[in-house]
């Protein structure tokens, strides 16, 4: 077996054991007893576990991240997005996007609580560029001067938005979540016409707070994040 079959395989069965952990972490949590749980849901020895994801908990919130954004590219390469405006494929590629972790709301939110953690939200927002590069590449984004750090700043704010509405929405299809999303690329699509002037470094500086303070939204207390990560 070669390296590059071994790192597939490896990477196989680390994203086996998150899918199977999905199913507890309402329960528990992103913690090792979920990851337990869902190694034994696999018939894998406890210490799989260790082997799979030496980075702990927190390596399977990556892990899951990681994974719904892979879904999410090969989603929207099935979908004719190049006959779409620019603004019906981000709107198709967040709600791609959110409808694949449909079934996991409580997992997203957990793992929202993990990026909240100071020691983590660098990693939280490294994940969110993560995602929204993957939109826009998907979109057909082409550009390489300071627009490449602009459309994502301004899609990262879209997403953490509405990713904040959808946790809490209850309406059915979560039509009002997609009304929603409509009226925040409307908003958005006219943003670049009075920034224009915007630097490249203006951009970058900006994005971290922008992105945080959507997702700050949607985040519990510290004490209730502190009992979610306990092992």
């Amino acid at each position: 077996m070669t390296v590059s079959e071994s790192i597939s395989r490896l990477r196989a069965q680390r994203e086996a054991l998150v899918e199977a952990a999905l199913e507890h972490v309402p329960f528990d949590g992103w913690t090792k007893q979920a990851l337990l749980a869902g190694a034994e849901d696999l018939d894998l020895a406890p210490g799989e576990v260790d082997r799979l994801l030496p980075q702990g908990t927190g390596q399977a919130i990556i892990t899951f991240v990681e994974l719904t954004d892979r879904k999410m590219v090969e989603a929207l390469d099935e979908l004719s997005l190049d006959q779409m405006k620019i603004r019906e494929r981000i709107a198709v590629a967040v709600k791609t996007r959110l409808d694949l972790v449909e079934k996991h709301k409580d997992a997203v939110r957990a793992a929202l609580a993990w990026t909240a953690l100071p020691q983590n939200v660098a990693k939280g927002l490294k994940l969110t560029h993560g995602t929204v590069d993957k939109m826009w590449i998907a979109a057909g984004d082409t550009s390489t001067d300071h627009n490449w750090y602009t459309k994502r700043m301004l899609l990262a704010g879209v997403y953490a938005s509405t990713l904040a509405y959808w946790l809490d929405d209850t309406s059915e299809g979560h039509g009002d979540t997609w009304a929603f999303l409509d009226r925040r690329i409307g908003n958005v699509m006219q943003i670049p016409k009075i920034t224009g002037k915007i630097s490249k470094a203006g951009a970058i500086a900006k994005a971290p707070f922008k992105i945080g303070a959507k997702v700050a939204r949607c985040m519990p207390t510290p004490g209730r994040i502190r009992r979610q990560f306990s092992s």
